[in-house]
C-alpha cells in the first residue's frame, strides 16, 4: 500500500475526498499503469495493462532525448581538450587506458579517476579516435539517464509522473550541455540515477541485492568523479532504512552490503592503483606525492569544499596553499597578481576573505539562482523546493513504508543535500556541476506534480499546485529576462499561461473535460517552455574548453569561445563582473606585476587583456604572446609546429608546461606530449633530474617554451620542478622559433 500526496481526482466529485494516508491498491495500479502482475517484460519495462498512451509516449520520451541530445553531436569538436588527450591516450595504449593518462606514454594523469574516459577510449580503439566516437557515449548514457529517470518515477506514481520526471531531466540546459561533452559528469549523473533506480526497486521488498548493485554503482561514480559520487548516499541509505518493508535489523544489514558494493568496486581499483610500481604507471596528477588518496581527499575533496582551507599540497585553484601562485593575493584586487593567477572581486580569491569562490560566485543560499548557475539548473528548483515540501506535509501520517514519501526523500534528498554542498563550497566550482542537481529536481517535480494533480478536488493541493505553477512561470520570466536581447517576447507568453493555468486550478475549470486538459497544457507551457527553449539552445551550439556554459551562444572557458572578458567561460548576463572574472571593458590589466607566464614574463609593460582574449595584444605568455594555452584558451599550436612534431620518433615528441598545452599538441600531432606540472603546473612532475634523465635518455625531442596551467594562469604555478627545468633547458639548448612558439631541441 502506497499513499497518494492528495485524493485521486479520478474519484466521484460527489464522494467526499479520501485523507492522506488512506490510499488503496487499487488508487496504486492505477497510478502505476496496472496490476504488476503479468510478463517480466511487462513488469520490468512498463507493467501491465497499462492504458494504450503510456507505451508510445515512453517511447516518445525516449525518441526526443536522443534526437536533443545526439543531433549534430560533433559540433563541439574535441569540446574539452584536456579530457580528449587522455580518450586518445586510451584509445591507443591500455595502460594509459586504465590510468587515465594524459598522453600514451603515460608521463602524467589527467586530475580525475579514469572510468569517464573508459567507454569513449573502448570505441576509440575499435572504430578510430575521433569526436563522434568521443561524444557518442556520453550522448547515450543522457538518453539512459532519461529513461532510468522516467522508470523510477513511474514505478512509484505512474506513466504521468515518470514522464513528466524524465521531460523536466531531458530539457535541463546544462543536461543538455553536459551529454553532449566529454567531462565526467555525463557518466557520473548516469551513475547517480541508475544506483537512484535500483535503490527504488530495493525499497519495493526489501531487496538486498537491489542495494548492494546501486552500492556499487556508486562505486563506479566515485571512480567517475572521486566524493562528488557520494554526496547522494545519505539520501539513498535514509530511503531504505526509513521504508523498507523489513525488520530494522535488516534494513541495517542491507546498508552494510551497499557499503560492501562501494568499497568492492571503488576499493578495487585504488588498490590496483596503489600497488602497481610507479615505473610502469603515469604519475597522479594533483596530487603532490603521487597519491590517489591524495588527490580524493585533497585537491578534489576539502580543497574544493573549504577552499585554502581545504587538505592537499602544492598549489591549487580553491586548493591548498602552497607556493607564490597561491590564489588570491589581497582582499578586493581584481587583477592578476604578481604569481599570474587571479585575484577576484570579493576578496582573496577562492575561500579567501570575500568568502567567495572562483567560477561560481560567492558561496551562499541563493547560488544556484545567481548569474552563474542560475539559467543552468534553477528553472525548476522553486518548484521543486514547494512540492517536496507540500509532499513531506501531505504524506506525513502514511505508514513507514509508503512509496511516495520514500521516493521523495530519495530524490528530495539529493536536491537538498547536492544544491547544499554547491551552495556553499569556497573551493573551485564550475557552473556545469549543477548537471548533478538536475535528476533531484526532476524526480521531485515528477512525483509531486503528478500526486497533486491527481488530488486537485483537495483544496490545500489544488492551492499548492497553483502556486507552484506560478511561481515557476515567474521564475522563468526572471531568468530568461537576464539575456534580454534572447527571445524578449517569451517571458511574458510564459507568465501568461502561468497566471491562466494557476487561475483555473482556483477556479476549478479543471472539472470540465475541456477544462482539465487546458489547464493541464497551460501548466506544462508555463513551467517548462523557457527552460526546454534555452535547453534547445544550447544544444545547437558547439561548446569547448574546460567551463562551458549553457544558453543561446556558445560559450567556454580555459579554452572556449571566451565572452567579452577575454577570459573565457565568465558568464554573467547582465554584463557585469561580480562573480568570478571581471568582464566587459574593465578586464584584467597585467599592470606592474603582470602574470609571467613564460620563460621572461612580462614586466612592467604587461599588456592588458582587453576585450579580445589573446593575441599578439593580449596577454603575454613570454616569448609566444598568445600562443598555445595562453589566457582566454588553448589557441592551435601552428601548422609549422605541429608538422614538426609529426617528424618525431622518440617516445614523446616534446615536452611543455600545462596539461591544456601538451592536450592541444596532442590532438593536433597525434604523438605524446609531457605535459609538465600537470593542469595547474604545480604538480612535482618531472623533477628536474627525472626530466635531465629522459633527455639522457633520448626519450623527448623537443621542449616548447610558455604553455600554462588550465589554459592560461601561467605555467609555473609556484613549481619549482617546471621553473627549474625551463632555466636548464635554456641555459643548455639553443631556442629556435617555429611558428609561434620558443623551441629547444633536446636531442643530436
Amino acid at each position: 500500500m502506497t499513499t497518494s500526496l492528495a485524493p485521486d481526482a479520478t474519484a466521484d466529485p460527489s464522494s467526499p475526498p479520501s485523507r492522506p494516508g488512506t490510499d488503496s491498491d487499487a488508487r496504486r495500479r492505477s497510478r502505476s499503469g496496472g496490476d504488476p502482475s503479468g510478463s517480466r517484460w511487462q513488469r520490468l519495462a512498463f507493467g501491465a495493462e497499462q492504458p494504450r498512451w503510456v507505451r508510445p509516449s515512453a517511447f516518445g520520451l525516449v525518441v526526443a532525448s536522443a534526437f536533443l541530445y545526439l543531433w549534430n553531436l560533433t559540433n563541439s569538436g574535441y569540446a574539452n581538450s584536456f579530457y580528449a588527450a587522455a580518450i586518445q591516450a586510451g584509445s591507443k595504449n591500455w595502460v594509459a587506458w586504465f590510468f587515465g593518462s594524459m598522453d600514451a606514454g603515460n608521463a602524467i594523469t589527467v586530475d580525475k579517476p579514469p572510468a569517464a574516459f573508459w567507454l569513449p577510449g573502448l570505441l576509440g580503439r575499435i572504430f578510430g579516435f575521433n569526436s563522434f566516437t568521443m561524444l557518442l557515449p556520453e550522448a547515450l548514457m543522457g538518453v539512459a539517464a532519461v529513461a532510468l529517470m522516467y522508470a523510477a518515477v513511474k514505478r512509484v506514481s505512474g506513466p504521468v509522473a515518470g514522464l513528466l520526471a524524465g521531460g523536466a531531466l531531458a530539457a535541463t540546459p546544462v543536461a543538455a550541455l553536459m551529454f553532449r561533452f566529454n567531462n565526467p559528469d555525463a557518466m557520473l549523473t548516469f551513475c547517480l540515477v541508475l544506483a537512484a533506480y535500483l535503490t527504488v526497486r530495493a525499497i519495493e521488498k526489501a531487496g538486498w541485492k537491489w542495494l548492494v548493485a546501486a552500492g556499487a554503482v556508486i562505486g563506479l561514480a566515485f571512480l567517475t568523479k572521486m566524493l562528488q559520487g557520494v554526496i547522494i548516499v545519505p539520501a539513498l541509505g535514509l530511503a531504505y532504512v526509513w521504508a523498507a518493508p523489513t525488520t530494522l535489523r535488516r534494513r541495517l544489514v542491507h546498508l552494510l552490503g551497499a557499503l560492501g558494493g562501494i568499497i568492492a568496486v571503488a576499493g578495487a581499483y585504488i588498490l590496483a592503483f596503489t600497488l602497481t610500481p610507479t615505473n610502469i604507471r603515469p604519475y597522479m596528477a594533483g596530487s603532490q606525492t603521487n597519491s590517489f588518496l591524495e588527490l580524493t581527499f585533497g585537491y578534489n575533496g576539502l580543497a574544493r569544499i573549504f577552499g585554502n582551507r581545504g587538505g592537499g599540497g602544492g598549489t591549487r585553484l580553491g586548493g591548498a596553499p602552497g607556493g607564490a601562485a597561491d590564489v588570491g593575493a589581497a582582499a578586493g584586487q581584481s587583477a592578476l597578481g604578481a604569481s599570474g593567477v587571479p585575484n577576484f572581486a570579493g576578496g582573496g580569491g577562492n575561500g579567501g576573505p570575500g568568502g567567495g569562490s572562483m567560477f561560481g560566485g560567492s558561496a551562499g543560499i541563493l547560488r544556484m539562482f545567481g548569474s552563474s548557475f542560475g539559467t543552468e539548473i534553477s528553472w525548476l528548483l522553486p518548484a521543486a523546493l514547494i512540492l517536496l515540501v507540500a509532499g513531506l506535509w501531505f504524506t506525513r501520517r502514511a505508514i513507514r513504508t509508503d512509496r511516495v514519501r520514500a521516493s521523495l526523500i530519495i530524490w528530495g534528498g539529493w536536491t537538498l543535500l547536492t544544491a547544499a554542498v554547491f551552495s556553499f563550497m569556497t573551493g573551485t566550482v564550475h557552473p556545469y556541476y549543477a548537471i548533478a542537481l538536475a535528476p533531484g529536481i526532476a524526480g521531485v517535480i515528477g512525483i509531486g506534480g503528478a500526486e497533486l494533480w491527481r488530488g486537485r478536488a483537495y483544496w490545500p493541493s489544488r492551492i499548492v499546485l497553483a502556486v507552484t505553477i506560478l511561481a515557476t512561470s515567474i521564475w522563468t520570466a526572471v531568468l530568461l529576462g537576464r539575456d534580454s536581447s534572447w527571445l524578449p517576447w517569451l517571458k511574458f507568453v510564459i507568465v501568461i499561461l502561468g497566471v491562466l493555468a494557476a487561475l483555473g486550478l482556483v477556479v476549478r475549470f479543471d472539472r470540465l473535460r475541456l477544462g482539465a486538459v487546458s489547464v493541464a497544457v497551460a501548466a506544462l507551457l508555463a513551467g517548462g517552455l523557457g527552460s526546454t527553449a534555452f535547453t534547445i539552445a544550447t544544444a545547437s551550439q558547439g561548446h569547448t574548453g574546460a567551463i562551458p556554459t549553457s544558453g543561446p551562444s556558445a560559450q567556454g572557458g580555459f579554452g572556449g569561445m571566451g565572452n567579452a572578458a577575454g577570459f573565457g567561460g565568465f558568464r554573467d548576463r547582465s554584463g557585469s563582473s561580480t562573480e568570478g572574472l571581471p568582464g566587459g571593458t574593465a578586464s584584467l590589466p597585467n599592470g606592474t606585476t603582470g602574470a609571467p607566464n613564460g620563460t621572461t614574463g612580462s614586466g612592467t609593460t604587461g599588456a592588458p587583456n582587453g576585450t579580445t582574449g589573446t593575441g599578439t595584444t593580449g596577454a603575454p605568455n613570454g616569448t609566444q604572446a598568445g600562443g598555445f594555452g595562453g589566457p582566454g584558451g588553448e589557441t592551435s599550436a601552428s601548422s609549422e609546429l605541429v608538422a614538426l612534431l609529426k617528424q618525431t620518433t622518440t617516445k614523446w615528441s616534446a615536452a611543455t608546461n600545462g596539461s591544456n598545452s601538451a592536450a592541444s599538441l596532442e590532438l593536433a600531432s597525434d604523438t605524446n606530449v609531457i605535459a609538465m606540472g600537470g593542469f595547474t603546473g604545480s604538480d612535482p612532475y618531472p623533477s628536474l633530474d627525472q626530466f635531465k634523465a629522459l633527455v639522457a635518455s633520448g626519450q623527448v625531442t623537443y621542449y616548447i617554451a610558455g604553455g600554462g596551467m588550465g589554459g592560461g594562469f601561467g605555467g609555473r604555478g609556484g613549481a619549482s620542478d617546471t621553473s627549474s627545468i625551463a632555466t636548464w633547458v635554456e641555459q643548455n639548448f639553443q631556442a629556435t622559433t617555429v611558428g609561434n612558439a620558443t623551441v629547444y631541441k633536446l636531442v643530436k
